[in-house]
């Protein structure tokens, strides 16, 4: 059976979390890490003659595995990595973690425990990696980006830097077109590789759009990131590519046989921002490989050093990506005349504005430059994007969703001039505004101001001017603004009111959404949108019921997705990105284990001997099979809360301190079959009284509805035992139409309606809401206030008076 792959993931960062102890996140990555590469490489190497990587006798995940409890698996395992290391010239890479470090990882039994532990999170039939990309989807792949986004999110703010998100890459290998290699001998380069992530988001763009393994190359200052980097790039299949250990701008690694920079066809990038001590090491004014000739940067600040290098390391056809803060755009002195230099040349061809608080290593929005050498001459404007406000929160950090990372891309690749988002900006404008690239200069992304009328808050009625502004919603519904609203009063009243500006709204506040919900052109406006849907439901049937053993589970979403947003595109009022994104959402809550287990398990309804309702819920065979026996069953229930409720209701009436109940209850205040019968065998022992016999009396109608409420309650349950024995036989008589039919159709397909709908509630609900603040706004005129303020006073003048007060 295939474990959901939501389930695999959390619980394996669970496993390991638990497992750091006081160990800061940033370190026990490098433990975690290596394990997980160990454990791919012998399962994917492991018996192979001529593999890329050889696993040597006593150097394989097996080896660790058999150390289980054993005392002195710390150094053991130290010896394990060490022959791996040694047989793939590794050393320094993979070794760098000390798993025999009592500090950090406890002494004696608690070391043993732990490392047993930890070996063992990695010894499960989910994390199999021998058909990793050949069967399914990139399993290593996803492990490792969810735990690399939790090692960064626990790692703080001055540790997590290693980590690019993989939304913002993603944008960036969308966006510079290496999706368009046309050889495998094009390069890739990240000159601050970081552990690899941009570099693998690019290269993944270009291998799965042209099938080309283009080369990699890297170069990381940091020791510990720099192993990472490499394990990185065997862990996903690029065991080829060059990644150097040393200081880019002081230490550039990869050069031409002149000593001069290499240069390469793609450059991505994500830089420390505004590093310090950037020229440490080197001068800048002197520097051997001419990188500054647009300017040398501040002392103090290195993002130009980091751009200017980008530029250098350009093919004269090149292109890439960088992620800078934005200061960069518009911050003057030496920056400002390196600024003006490059945009002059032509060699920015856009600006992605990003949302603030999306990276790990610090808080301040940061924006994605789009070079272009190759089209630098011809280039007339620069493209740009404000993307600030498409985020979701996620926990203590902001994140790029689907739609938004869609949304950016779409744009920025077709040029598409978006009202507050996105558009082209000539060159002249911007040399107009002496080179300064603030994206506010050229995008106004703020909400229009909600100005309110002093003449309608003295005569009444609804500014023309703010139903206009729904001029969306009635390019749909002309004829429901008619409905709902009708001219001004033609007399002018205070002020300078003119009466064709204003409309008085026809009617009550309250029946705004009946009166809109009820309209045929709503009515019209709904059934366009549920065919959208039942035309892509349509189009996509013979996919979803056709899913196989083997399938890819991505390439499904992929195909799925692209296919809903150009459906809506069409649609009015509708955002197709925010109906794509429910998509998505449903893909990652449900779906993607459903999709995942059928290409795994195949459309089993009985699995394992078990009834599996993982993928077909017992509900869904109930509402389609049962429905007769669940109705009977709320009918028993309804029967048994109606005894439930009497007996609240007596309770509430007779279980007061003085009450006829309140001798009736336990120690606890709670009324039981046996304190009643208690308390009526004590009233018989005594001289009936007229209060005992009226207390009598409650006691055994109490009693009554207690025995009744039980046999009501055993009515419910026999019914659901018996429904339940029905339901579990019918698993295993599903053919496989049906088992197709009910997960499809009852569960898939029904939860995307149910999505598509609530679009639909959110577009009604933005007109009513409106509409409504509108007319309470405006609801009361200033006249109208003051006549009833007048009535008011004259009501506590005749109440004075009569008490005998002269109200001067």
């Amino acid at each position: 059976m295939a474990i959901k792959k939501s389930e695999l993931y959390s619980s394996l960062w669970k496993s390991c979390d638990e497992l750091r102890g006081g160990m800061d996140a940033s370190q026990y990555k490098d433990y975690v890490l290596v394990l997980l590469f160990v454990k791919y490489i012998s399962d994917k190497y492991a018996g192979q003659k001529d593999a890329l990587i050889e696993v040597p006798a006593g150097g394989s995940f097996a080896d660790m595995v058999a150390l289980t409890g054993d005392k002195e698996i710390g150094d053991k395992i130290n010896k394990i990595i060490s022959r791996l290391a040694e047989a793939n010239d590794l050393k320094g890479v993979i070794d760098v973690a000390d798993f025999n470090d009592a500090e950090k990882l406890g002494k004696g039994k608690e070391m043993v425990d732990r490392l047993s532990n930890l070996v063992n999170i990695f010894n499960t039939p989910g994390l199999d990696f021998k058909g990793n990309r050949a069967e399914g989807d990139d399993i290593l792949g996803d492990a490792y980006e969810y735990l690399m986004r939790h090692f960064a999110t626990e790692s703080g703010k001055s540790k997590g830097q290693f980590y690019t998100p993989a939304e913002v890459s993603l944008i960036i290998a969308k966006v510079i077109g290496i999706g368009e290699v046309i050889s495998a001998n094009q390069s890739l380069y990240d000159l601050t590789c970081g552990s690899g992530s941009l570099l693998l988001k690019a290269h993944d763009e270009a291998q799965s759009k042209t099938g080309l393994d283009i080369t990699i190359y890297g170069q990381e200052m940091d020791n510990a990131t720099a192993a990472l980097a490499k394990m990185n790039m065997i862990l996903h299949d690029c065991p080829t590519a060059e990644i150097w250990k040393d200081n880019t701008l002081s230490s550039p690694y990869f050069k031409q046989p002149d000593g001069q920079l290499k240069t390469f066809d793609f450059v991505v990038a994500n830089p420390p921002f505004s590093t310090k001590a950037w020229s440490n090491g080197f001068n800048p004014a002197e520097d051997e490989y001419k990188r500054f000739c647009y300017g040398i940067p501040p002392a103090k600040n290195g993002d130009y050093a980091f751009f200017q290098h980008i530029l250098a390391s350009l093919k004269s056809t090149g292109k890439g990506g960088v992620i800078l803060p934005h200061g960069v755009l518009f911050r003057g002195g030496a920056e400002g005349m390196i600024r003006k230099n490059v945009i002059q040349r032509g060699y920015i061809k856009g600006i992605i504005g990003l949302p603030a608080n999306l990276f790990y290593g610090t808080g301040i929005p940061a924006c994605i430059i789009v070079v272009d050498k190759q089209n630098a001459a011809a280039r007339k404007g620069i493209f740009m994007i404000d993307a600030s406000k498409g985020f979701i929160k996620d926990g203590n950090k902001n994140r790029l969703r689907a739609q938004d990372i869609h949304k950016i891309v779409d744009t920025f690749n077709k040029q598409i001039d978006t009202p507050k988002y996105a558009r082209l900006v000539p060159l002249a404008e911007i040399a107009a505004n002496d080179y300064n690239l603030n994206l506010p200069r050229y995008i106004d992304s703020s909400d229009a101001e909600d100005l309110q009328s002093i003449a309608a808050h003295l005569n009444g009625g609804i500014p023309n001017r703010d139903i206009d502004n729904l001029t969306a919603y009635w390019q749909v519904f002309p004829a429901v603004r008619e409905q709902l609203f009708s001219p001004g009063n033609a007399k002018p009243q205070l002020g300078a009111n003119n009466p064709s500006t204003y409309s008085q709204l026809k009617v009550d506040a309250a029946q705004i959404k009946a009166a809109i919900f009820a309209h045929p052109e709503f009515t019209a406006f709904n059934s366009q949108i549920s065919q959208l849907f039942a035309d892509w439901k349509s189009a996509n049937l013979t996919l979803l019921t056709g899913i196989q053993l083997g399938d890819r589970p991505k390439a499904l979403i992929e195909t799925l997705s692209e296919s809903l947003l150009e459906t809506f595109r069409t649609a009015p009022l509708l955002d197709a990105y925010d109906v794509y994104q429910h998509l998505l959402d449903y893909w990652a809550e449900t779906l993607q284990d459903d999709v995942w287990q059928i290409t795994q398990d195949g459309w089993l309804a009985v699995l394992e001997g078990k009834a599996n309702t993982d993928l077909i819920p017992p509900a869904l065979i109930i509402a389609r099979y049962f429905t007769a026996e669940r109705q009977a069953i709320e009918h028993l229930e309804a029967e048994r809360d109606a005894i439930s409720r009497q007996m609240e209701e007596m309770d509430e009436e007779h279980g007061g301190e003085d009450g006829l109940l309140a001798e009736g209850k336990t120690d606890k205040g709670k009324l039981s079959a046996k304190s009643i019968k208690d308390r009526l065998k004590a009233i018989k022992s005594v001289r009936a009284e007229l209060v005992e016999a009226q207390e009598h009396e409650v006691l055994s109608q109490y009693l009554e509805l207690i025995e009744q409420e039980a046999a009501a309650g055993k009515k419910v349950k026999d019914a659901q035992k018996v429904l339940d024995t029905k339901v579990a036989a019918k698993y295993a008589q599903l053919s496989d139409p049906e088992i197709k039919t009910l997960v499809v159709d009852d569960k898939w397909l029904t939860a995307l309606a149910a999505s598509v709908q609530s679009e639909l509630d959110r577009v009604s609900q933005a007109l009513t809401g409106r509409i409504k603040q509108l007319a309470e706004r405006y609801a009361t005129p200033l006249p109208k206030l003051t006549e009833e303020l007048e009535n008011l006073a004259a009501r506590v003048d005749e109440h004075l008076q009569k008490m005998g007060f002269l109200w001067g």
